[in-house]
C-alpha cells in the first residue's frame, strides 16, 4: 500500500535532536552504515545510533580521520569509501557482504555541495553522481544485506534544494544548457528524493522501505564552497577558524540529524515508506509554485518519475534492468 504523503503529527519539531528521537530505544544487535558518519550531521546520527548501541560502521574517504573523529565512541567501525568512485564502492560493499551480516539501517548521508570540479572523470555532473548515482550503486551493492534483514530501512538525504525544479532527463550532466550550481544541487537532490519512492516500492517485499529526508539547513562543510559574498546572501559570516556565524534560521547538527534517525528507527513509520521526510515527521506535498522553505513539491515525489530516473541509473551505471529485485538473500 502507498504511504501517504502527509504528515503524521508525530510530536517532533524543527527542534528535536536525534537523541530525544532515540530516547527509550534499544538498537543492541542492529547494524547500520552512515556513508559520511564522522561530520557534521553525519557524525549525529553515527553517535545517536552507536549511542542506543546500535554497531555502525561509517564510510569515509579518510579512514584516518575518521577514526581519529570517531574513538571516543563504541561499536564503531570505518571502511574507505569514496562516493565518486566507483571502484570504492564496489569494495566497500564487498567488504561488508564478506562479514555476513544482515544491515537494518542504511543512512546515505555523504554529499557534495558546490564543488570547485563541475563533471567527474565519466563526464558526469559531479553533484549528481556523487549524491545520487554512488548512492544508487551502493545501495544495489548491498542489497543482499538489507534482504538479509528482512525489516531494513534506507534513508536518502533529499533536501529542500530540489525545490529549484525537475531534473531535466534530457541534459543531465549539463551536456547543452549553461552550468547552474544551485540547479546542479536541487536536481540531484531530487534525484534522492525519487529513489527513495522507486527504492521502496521494489524492496517493501523483501521488507526493505526507503525514505528521503530534508535534514533542515545546517551551517557544516559542505558551504566551505561558496564564496563570501554567497553565504552573505543567506545571512552567514565565515570566520577565521572555519566556523560560521548566522543571523539565525539554521539548525544545529544534532537537530539535523533527527529526521534521518527518525526515518530509521521509528514505530510510527512501520509499514511505510517512499515519502519525504522533514522536521522528525512526514512532510506535507505543497503546490509547485510555493514560495515555502519546507513541503515536498510534485517532482520530488512521482512514481513515473522515480521508475524512469531508476532505470537511466542502471544504464549509466552498466547495471542489469532488474537487479535490485532479482538479487538473491
Amino acid at each position: 500500500m502507498t504511504t501517504e504523503q502527509k504528515p503524521l503529527q508525530s510530536g517532533f519539531g524543527p527542534e528535536t535532536t536525534a537523541k530525544e528521537v532515540l530516547a527509550g530505544q534499544d538498537l543492541s544487535g542492529k547494524v547500520a552504515i552512515v556513508t559520511g558518519g564522522h561530520g557534521g550531521i553525519g557524525l549525529e546520527t553515527t553517535r545517536a545510533l552507536a549511542g542506543a548501541g546500535a554497531t555502525v560502521i561509517v564510510g569515509a574517504r579518510d579512514v584516518n580521520k575518521a577514526q581519529e573523529v570517531l574513538a571516543p565512541l563504541k561499536n564503531i567501525e570505518v571502511i574507505r569509501l569514496d562516493l565518486a568512485d566507483s571502484s570504492s564502492i564496489d569494495e566497500f560493499a564487498a567488504v561488508f557482504l564478506s562479514s555476513n551480516r544482515a544491515l537494518d539501517f542504511l543512512i546515505l548521508n555523504a554529499g557534495v555541495s558546490f564543488p570547485p570540479t563541475i563533471k567527474d572523470e565519466r563526464g558526469f555532473d559531479t553533484h549528481f553522481a556523487t549524491n545520487y548515482l554512488g548512492h544508487f550503486q551502493l545501495t544495489v551493492g548491498l542489497w543482499k544485506a538489507l534482504k538479509r534483514s528482512g525489516n531494513a530501512r534506507v534513508v536518502a538525504l533529499s533536501s529542500i534544494g530540489h525545490m529549484t525544479g525537475p531534473i531535466d532527463f534530457d541534459d543531465l550532466h549539463f551536456s547543452r544548457r549553461p552550468y547552474d550550481k544551485v540547479v546542479s544541487y536541487g536536481e540531484s537532490k531530487t534525484a534522492c528524493s525519487l529513489f527513495a519512492v522507486e527504492l521502496d516500492k521494489r524492496g517493501r517485499e523483501n521488507g526493505v522501505r526507503a525514505f528521503a529526508v530534508h535534514p533542515g539547513a545546517i551551517l557544516s562543510g559542505l558551504a566551505r564552497h561558496l564564496s563570501d559574498e554567497e553565504l552573505a546572501g543567506w545571512g552567514v559570516r565565515r570566520n577565521e577558524d572555519g566556523t560560521y556565524t548566522s543571523s539565525g534560521g539554521f539548525k544545529t547538527a544534532e537537530q539535523g540529524a533527527a529526521t534521518s534517525v527518525w526515518c530509521a528507527v521509528s514505530p510510527m513509520l512501520n509499514g511505510k515508506g517512499g515519502v519525504y521526510c522533514e522536521d522528525g515527521d512526514i512532510a506535507e506535498a505543497v503546490p509547485a509554485d510555493s514560495p515555502l522553505q519546507r513541503g515536498v513539491r510534485s517532482w520530488a515525489i512521482d512514481p513515473v518519475l522515480a521508475e524512469k530516473l531508476w532505470t537511466i541509473s542502471e544504464d549509466l551505471l552498466h547495471i542489469p534492468h532488474g537487479t535490485i529485485n532479482s538479487l538473491e538473500s
